[in-house]
């Protein structure tokens, strides 16, 4: 590995004229030998559920595996709300299938476990992809997105998602969110388009380098404002409710402001939990946002629903390295799209920037194993030559890359005269739970978007996609639970699915005693045993 000074020095003195190596290794021989997914746990087979045999990372696996968090006692005698829709989960996925029940006239109760908006979505910078430009289409979108993902995706939801790119723009323009245009009025002009790694085409659609908070500000007033909504923060879900037929029907939520259980009854339960960054896998730093535990995986799959790809998830090239403190923090791939160069130790580039992010990714993890890497105070990775972009682009941080600018400050380090230091960062989970063209899982009265959803994105994501994603399932998924919106409740509601999901992992050999899903990451020191207890021992104190 090279120290920091003189590979500044050297990269430095190239002025952003830097050679590229010539020894990449074919794709499949670089992710074989580079990419998280190959070297770090093999996968495991599942041992329980639907999927029993299916290849798994091993740090899901044993999430998926898990004992339920709470038996009949925990919620005998809880509050019990009635709901058309219920949709668990505040970002832009849960907020949009929200919206759309709402509009057909359903009465939607959403449920986050943190604040409304507090997700991934606000941390998706790059922008999203959709096919608006003369020389674009919809089919030159399905085909770079299913050549990124490997040809392993569903190819139905891959086009599905392609053709609802140009209304999904539409209907968030009509809803007041803002995206640059070539002449700089937000909201006039033509849009300003840019390409993704991987595409064939320009077909990024941004607002500076904070797309994604600027969509989750105009979803979370629609959400907030809307009187067929009732929001309900700091409410996760602990557990699906399920029916004698096996149907779901609502679920368990958490009040941790109020230390107690909530039972939803709902007609469709809709699932928009997000990813599985925070459990870190493979020893990575994360970009994800504090609530990505995967729980709508695990109460999923603990229901009855197929889970697809569950070995494939994606680690973005460009995280922070350096400092220490701050490692994994996102770098849009905005920077690289704009013409920020990645450099070796040696002063070399190594790689084509906007290859897809599996591969970029990879090349990085090649530089720091064969030790041409940049080292500082113990972190490794390599640079982002972002001075040599300023140069090129006088403006671009006050203007474009304005999330960059701040990340940079955050790092102490002055994007015009220093490079950044980069290593690929847990940025999103590729598979998920089985859908259909509407959100529609195995279970019935279950629908999954977003994130905790499989079968769109294959074995790799491109860049704008996720946010496209959960604005076209989003819709689609809310449109198809408000269908239901007049249907009888079931008669019976609770968790009995639990019992026979207990009988299989003994059968198995499986402790009882691993419970899920983990709700927050091990650092919030959260117990869900020990704070339900504290709404007891409070009642108690009182009547003394």
């Amino acid at each position: 590995m090279i120290p920091f000074e003189p590979a500044l020095a050297r990269l430095r003195a190239a002025q952003g004229d830097y050679p590229m190596r010539g020894d990449m290794p074919p794709v499949s021989e670089l992710l074989g030998r580079f990419h998280p997914d190959s070297i770090g746990g093999q996968p495991v087979p599942l041992a329980v559920g639907v999927n029993a045999g299916m290849l798994c990372q091993p740090e899901v696996a044993a999430r998926l595996q898990t004992n339920a968090l709470i038996d009949d006692v925990d919620i005998a005698g809880a509050e019990t709300l009635n709901t058309d829709i219920l949709v668990i989960g505040g970002g832009g996925a849960g907020c949009a299938a929200a919206l759309t029940a709402a509009a057909a006239g359903a009465r939607v109760l959403l449920a986050t476990k943190l604040l409304l908006g507090d997700s991934n979505t606000v941390m998706a910078e790059g922008g999203i992809q959709a096919a608006v430009g003369a020389d674009d289409s919809p089919q030159r979108h399905f085909e770079d997105t299913y050549r990124a993902g490997h040809r392993a995706a569903d190819k139905h939801l891959v086009a599905q998602m392609a053709l609802d790119g140009p209304d999904a723009i539409r209907w968030l323009i009509k809803l007041g969110m803002a995206f640059d245009t070539v002449d700089d009025r937000p909201f006039g002009g033509s849009l300003r388009r840019k390409t993704p790694g991987g595409a064939t085409a320009p077909r990024i659609l941004s607002y500076r380098d904070f797309t994604g908070l600027e969509m989750m500000r105009v979803l979370r007033e629609a959400v907030a404002l809307h009187r067929g909504i009732r929001v309900m923060d700091r409410s996760p879900a602990v557990e699906l409710l399920s029916d004698d037929r096996g149907r779901c029907v609502g679920a368990v939520l958490y009040s941790v402001e109020h230390h107690r259980f909530v039972l939803v009854r709902s007609r469709r339960t809709v699932l928009a939990t997000g990813g599985s960054g925070r459990l870190h896998l493979n020893g990575f730093p994360t970009s994800n946002h504090y609530g990505a535990t995967a729980d709508g995986l695990v109460l999923a799959y603990r229901i009855g629903a197929k889970l697809r790809e569950m070995d494939s998830f994606q680690y973005h090239p460009t995280g922070i390295a350096h400092p220490a403190h701050l490692a994994g923090g996102l770098i849009s791939e905005a920077a690289r799209s704009e013409g920020a160069k990645l450099v070796n130790g040696l002063g070399e580039r190594f790689v084509e920037e906007l290859k897809p992010r599996d591969v970029v990714a990879s090349a990085i993890l090649r530089e720091c194993a064969e030790g041409r890497g940049v080292t500082r105070d113990g972190q490794t990775g390599v640079f982002l030559d972002v001075p040599s972009l300023v140069r090129e682009k006088p403006g671009i941080l006050e203007h474009t890359l304005i999330s960059l600018a701040h990340l940079a400050a955050k790092c102490r380090v002055d994007p015009a005269a220093e490079p950044l230091l980069v290593y690929p960062t847990l940025h999103y989970q590729n598979g998920g739970v089985a859908i259909d063209g509407d959100g529609q899982t195995a279970v019935p009265g279950l629908l999954c978007v977003g994130e905790v959803s499989g079968g769109i994105h294959g074995r790799n994501r491109m860049m704008g996609n996720a946010l496209l994603d959960i604005v076209s399932f989003g819709r689609r998924a809310g449109a198809k639970a408000a269908e239901a919106f007049a249907e009888p409740y079931a008669s019976r509601a609770g968790i009995g699915h639990i019992h026979d999901w207990q009988r299989q992992l003994t059968l198995a050999g499986l402790p009882l005693d691993a419970r899920g899903p983990q709700v927050f990451p091990p650092y919030g020191n959260f117990d869900l045993a020990s704070d339900a207890r504290l709404r007891s021992r409070t009642a108690q104190g009182g009547a003394r």
